[in-house]
């Protein structure tokens, strides 16, 4: 046994050396999966591309046909009954963050019921230019009907939510606009009274289902980690703790995230939480480097219910949220054609035997978990 040998520099050399090769071995095969999907994408955006240059001619029907296939892609998915959303554009404070709040909010909600596959009936948009009146949140023949971002709406729209969801429901919680934190709580900013993290996290602990991605893009926002983090939930949130305080554009980024085909990281058809989150970090970051800013946001992730969030994929988080994702498609419709179809499969099995390998790591010894591995 290791644990019976002499612990000696030699010793450590070696289990050093041991590891780097686990690392590097892992590491190998990830990207060999990856490197063989986008090698078979690869070579036949190769084999069109040679075909136009033989032939100028082709180009016309050779492009059309391109936008087909992708207009396919974005083809509007039937709407999954299972699946809910709470979209809240807070006070904006100002005019300006007033609108761009609203604009945000409005693009999540037609990205949700025109592209993602969410009913318009499932999807609960509030935000603080809805019109006031006992007709709030009746207006089902709008073409995007509202609510005033106050925390009876808030409340309302759970409600609404619980009665509908069953165990196995996705519930989808955005929150865009500014938030506080006084050292003890953190809250978002709504129409009168705000909600604590520990508001949110009663409301969404009231529904049936443990699939719940909580998004919130406010200032001060990593405060709602610890309190919201369970088993099955996903939380993200534009800051790494209460003291980031100034207005946050991580919003901008993650809606992009999860309506543009940029972020399909790994080129399965579909873009995970996962990937609309590192898509947002990485934009993020760009956007203060261009304009010369010291950056004074930093997202994070906690998917494992520990309660510590982590800005990557690390620490046990991001394994679920790489595997949740908002649309409705099948791998079959993702994918779009047998060859890709295979590819993405294979790649799907080699990452489940990576994991299930993982998870046997600590019963195993190291000679023999580095064996399988490779």
């Amino acid at each position: 046994m290791l644990n019976a040998i002499p612990f000696t520099a030699q010793t450590q050399r070696t289990r050093r050396d041991h590891e780097d090769r686990v690392r590097s071995g892992s590491v190998r095969l990830l990207c060999a999966v990856g490197v063989i999907a986008l090698m078979g994408l690869s070579s036949c955006a190769l084999s069109a591309d040679r075909g136009t240059n033989t032939q100028t001619q082709n180009t016309t029907p050779a492009r059309q046909d391109d936008s087909q296939n992708k207009a396919a892609a974005k083809k509007q998915a039937p709407a999954d009954p299972n699946k809910f959303a709470i979209i809240v554009a807070g006070v904006g404070g100002e005019e300006a963050y007033t609108k761009k709040f609203t604009a945000q909010a409005s693009k999540l909600y037609e990205g949700l019921t025109a592209q993602l596959g969410f009913a318009a009936k499932n999807v609960f948009l509030l935000t603080e230019t809805s019109p006031a009146g006992p007709e709030d949140g009746a207006r089902e023949s709008d073409a995007t009907p509202t609510r005033r971002a106050t925390a009876e709406e808030v409340r309302k729209a759970f409600a609404s939510i619980k009665s509908a969801a069953g165990n196995d429901s996705l519930v989808l919680v955005v929150l865009i606009g500014h938030g506080s934190f006084d050292n003890q709580v953190a809250k978002f900013n709504l129409i009168g009274p705000d909600l604590s993290a520990k508001d949110y996290a009663q409301l969404i602990s009231s529904l049936p289902n443990k699939k719940v991605v909580f998004v919130n893009c406010s200032s001060s926002s990593g405060e709602f980690i610890k309190p919201l983090s369970s088993e099955g939930r996903i939380v993200i949130t534009a800051t790494r703790g209460g003291n980031e305080q100034n207005a946050t554009v991580f919003a901008d980024h993650f809606i992009a995230g999860l309506l543009d085909d940029s972020a399909d990281a790994d080129k399965n058809g579909r873009v995970s939480v996962l990937e609309a989150f590192n898509y947002a970090t990485k934009l993020t970051a760009d956007w203060y480097k261009q304009k010369n800013r010291l950056a004074t946001e930093h997202a994070l992730i906690d998917d494992n219910g520990d309660g510590t969030g982590h800005e990557e994929a690390a620490g046990g988080d991001g394994g679920l949220a790489k595997v949740v994702y908002l649309d409705s498609k099948t791998v079959e419709e993702a994918a779009g054609d047998a060859e890709r179809l295979r590819l993405i499969k294979e790649r799907q099995h080699l990452e489940e035997e990576i994991e299930k390998l993982k998870s046997r790591k600590s019963e195993m010894k190291l000679e023999e978990y580095e064996s399988e591995l490779e």
